[in-house]
């Protein structure tokens, strides 16, 4: 039987500790009690654990034994701001297809009114992304940044394979680039970077600036995306590969 999971607000070598709406739930609406089993995720490994008691608002569990379980994807979604609605909808895919990080970035067509609400969005972001992850059984959590301007986020990661997605590239796919990229780093998987534009495309400007960091353009087809379809898609493409 698969045990419930939950992810830990604090824990050490032996015990681990939720509160808030996690606890709330556990207690109130599952009527936890001790000795009830439950996987635990803490410091991005899982454990069997037992609850061993109840205080306030607060579950603490005895960690019995670390669970086999899989690490996110090295995958960093670099994701203009777009619609909140649609925004959130992809954070929560992506997670759930196992991106390590997304950073918010505020490009040139952004709208400006969701760029000057992206810092007080954040919380929520990270809120759902913690909840898509315990859902989607991760043995870790979604890190979801500070929003970026584009040209700061595009400067990281030096030694990472850097990729954007393009309307105008039509020669080399998403799928060609990192296939050519896992073939040439044998046993060693690189950290990858995937940018996705805001509605209405990245800029001549902003392709300017991903090319002086040589930023490789690829494409997912000739159909032009949505931004939360593109970084769905993009992110299916890496796990198919990367898995």
């Amino acid at each position: 039987m698969t045990r419930r999971r939950w992810i830990a607000d604090t824990w050490d070598e032996a015990t681990a500790s939720i509160a808030g709406n996690q606890a709330a739930h556990l207690i109130r609406v599952l009527r936890a009690q001790p000795g009830m089993e439950f996987d635990i995720v803490a410091g991005g490994r899982v454990w069997h654990s037992v609850l061993a008691g109840i205080s306030g608002d607060e579950v603490r569990f005895n960690l019995i034994a670390e669970v086999e379980a899989e690490p996110a994807l090295p995958v960093t979604l670099l994701l203009s701001v777009f619609k909140f609605d649609r925004m959130e909808w992809a954070i929560e895919k992506v997670t759930e297809l196992g991106a390590d990080c997304v950073v918010p970035i505020l490009a040139r067509r952004s709208d400006k009114h969701l760029v000057q609400a992206a810092a007080a969005r954040t919380e929520r972001w990270r809120r759902l992304a913690r909840e898509a992850s315990k859902q989607s059984r991760r043995s870790d959590v979604l890190r979801v940044e500070d929003p970026e301007q584009l040209r700061t986020a595009i400067r990281r990661s030096e030694n990472a394979l850097r990729l954007v997605l393009a309307e105008q590239e039509r020669s080399t796919t998403l799928h060609r680039a990192l296939t050519e990229a896992l073939a040439a780093a044998g046993d060693e998987v690189p950290p990858i970077l995937l940018a996705v534009g805001p509605e209405g495309g990245w800029t001549a400007e902003e392709e300017g600036l991903f090319d002086a960091e040589n930023w490789k353009p690829v494409s997912l087809g000739p159909r032009i995306l949505r931004a939360e379809t593109a970084a769905i898609t993009a992110l299916a493409v890496a796990a198919a590969l990367l898995e």
